[in-house]
């Protein structure tokens, strides 16, 4: 279990440049002087997707320390 959680924490860490644009937006962003707009478009991309798995992820994570620490306690 040790192992899970250290191989979990590090890949949490880890940080892959990733391109989260439609096609239409790219090609529309890609045009632009400095690309500082398709970086901005692109990081609010990443974040509005990552919101949703952050929440379910702490639920989960709740309701299983809950059942676990019950579990314990008898």
């Amino acid at each position: 279990m040790k192992n899970k959680a250290i191989v979990l924490f590090l890949s949490l860490l880890t940080f892959i440049e990733t391109n989260a644009q439609c096609a239409m937006c790219r090609a529309v962003l890609e045009n632009e002087e400095g690309q500082g707009v398709a970086k901005g478009i692109n990081d609010g991309i990443i974040y509005l997707m990552a919101i949703p798995y952050i929440l379910i992820f702490g639920v989960g994570f709740a309701i299983y320390w809950k059942y676990f620490r019950v579990k314990k306690e008898k």
